[in-house]
């Protein structure tokens, strides 16, 4: 795990920063299920199965810390490569969760949204997900985001070709192109700011997940398998989150200077 505040003794003396407000979008990138379902024998879509019960849990802690969002990566544009075996448990495992997740999540105020590009999918497939997503749309608790047949890079391109078309229609000037107009054609437009990204099973990287939005966002990595997530894994990285100096661009210095 990195990041974790030292214990070590300062001799120094410091002015400590003020207590950073909790996260309200957190995105986790849930890895490692192959490798523990290998672990203890089994196949690899043994671990995938035993996964569900992490996002239950990842749930359930956003809701009772507040969080306003949680983005949740689910299925890859490059897990297609996967032996077919598994592709194929992947896509019925989302068709059974949807089946049996969905009136829970409207139970408890959650709304549910899939970004990615849904149209490779099964017809019937993109029927629950739709039907989910109508069904929970005026739920307020929490957005529950999960990212199917998702990649950062995708969706990048899919907003510069929404705002190409709207310069090729004159609905906007190349000029009027920036962060914040931009921003408003991503997957992930209308929810608050990536504030923290947690990566599952060990690997240190981002993996094409939400490139665009983690521009500022804090990274917690922890060696921690994806069905061994639970909800003290979840308090650990908040808590990491919480005692982080986020500057975006400004010095220490400035934050703590009224009115810089």
């Amino acid at each position: 795990m990195i990041g974790k505040p030292s214990n070590a003794a300062n001799t120094t003396q410091t002015v400590e920063p003020a207590p950073v407000a909790g996260p309200n979008h957190v995105a986790i990138i849930m890895d490692g299920n192959g490798r523990w379902a290998q672990k203890k024998g089994k196949i690899r879509t043994f671990g995938h199965k035993a996964g569900v019960e992490s996002v239950r849990a990842a749930v359930r802690f956003a809701r009772k810390a507040n969080i306003q969002s949680l983005t949740l990566f689910a299925f890859s544009s490059e897990n297609w490569k996967r032996p077919e075996e598994e592709v194929s448990v992947l896509m019925e495992l989302f068709n059974l969760v949807l089946n049996s997740e969905a009136k829970r999540l409207h139970k408890n105020g959650v709304r549910l949204k899939v970004i990615g590009d849904v149209s490779a999918f099964d017809s019937k497939l993109v029927e629950k997900i739709r039907k989910a997503e109508a069904m929970t749309e005026n739920n307020q608790d929490l957005v529950l985001n999960i990212a199917a047949n998702y990649g950062g890079r995708w969706d990048i391109v899919n907003a510069a070709k929404v705002v190409a078309q709207h310069v090729a229609t004159g609905e906007m000037r190349v000029d009027d192109i920036n962060e914040d107009t931009f921003s408003t054609h991503i997957s992930t437009a209308k929810l608050p700011e990536l504030d923290l990204l947690i990566r599952t099973g060990g690997e240190h990287r981002i993996s094409n997940f939400l490139l665009w939005q983690c521009a500022y966002a804090e990274l917690f990595f922890t060696d921690v398998l994806w069905p061994d997530f639970n909800e003290e894994v979840f308090q650990l990285a908040v808590d990491d989150f919480n005692v982080r100096q986020r500057r975006f661009g400004l010095t220490g210095e400035q934050l703590l200077t009224p009115g810089s």
